[in-house]
């Protein structure tokens, strides 16, 4: 089932389901976008139709932040549980690991992306890894796509942030059976970025944590509040 919030249309999948989902992909051999909408890409989308659009046509829209998991349930159509890209890409390597996955990494500081895939191959030895950073131009992105084809990637991790992940996915379906945008999750698997303890996690403070961490933050922070309003609204006039 997918639910609407602000014009973006969630599915309300558990982390269990949403990870039989893709499996299910790469096992029929199927190309499958994953969109991690967190609010500040939902805002963002209500002033930005392409991305609007590019978001309602991935095959799999999760919740990601407690934000849009109370949005849809203040808005009368509640998801089962928050789906992030960090936590959604943590449970499928454990399935990776036993089904000998391939997996590209790309996107952060020249580094990060190796640095990444070599701690998650330390925990998940069965994975075959390749990487590269985000930074490159349109010369070098001709080889880059080159890189990801050779490779054959069964998933594609793209941590360029967004919106620009979700665009550069769109553009290249045919890199990989699963593509899916993780914004920063690179650092914190490469041990850069500490997540929150689990406590907090649990309390649905994380943001604060990462607030309170990443105090340069506090500008993309307020779009929460933009965020609750526009909810509400959307509750009144429906």
């Amino acid at each position: 089932m997918r639910v609407n919030v602000l014009g973006i249309t969630i599915d309300s999948y558990s982390m269990q389901e949403a990870v039989a989902e893709i499996r299910k992909a790469i096992e029929d051999q199927l190309r499958m976008r994953v969109v991690t909408a967190n609010p500040e890409m939902i805002y963002e989308s209500g002033k930005n139709s392409r991305l609007r659009e590019l978001i309602n046509s991935a095959d799999l829209v999760t919740p990601d932040g407690i934000g849009v998991v109370w949005a849809a349930a203040r808005l009368g159509t509640p998801v089962q549980e928050r789906v992030t890209g960090i936590d959604l890409v943590q449970s499928l390597f454990s399935v990776a690991d036993q089904q000998k996955w391939r997996i590209f990494f790309l996107g952060g500081k020249p580094g990060v992306a190796l640095q990444a895939a070599r701690q998650v191959a330390l925990k998940y030895p069965g994975i075959v890894w390749e990487e590269s950073h985000g930074y490159f131009n349109e010369e070098e992105e001709v080889y880059l796509l080159e890189k990801i084809s050779t490779f054959q990637p069964d998933i594609l991790l793209v941590g360029l942030g967004a919106p620009r992940q979700e665009y550069w996915n769109a553009e290249h379906p045919e890199l990989a059976k699963v593509s899916i945008g993780v914004g920063g999750s690179f650092d914190a698997l490469a041990g850069i970025v500490d997540r929150a303890p689990q406590r907090i996690q649990e309390l649905k403070l994380e943001w604060l944590y990462r607030l309170w961490k990443e105090p340069w933050r506090w500008k993309r922070q307020t779009v929460l509040p933009r965020f609750v309003i526009k909810v509400l609204w959307q509750k009144i006039i429906t």
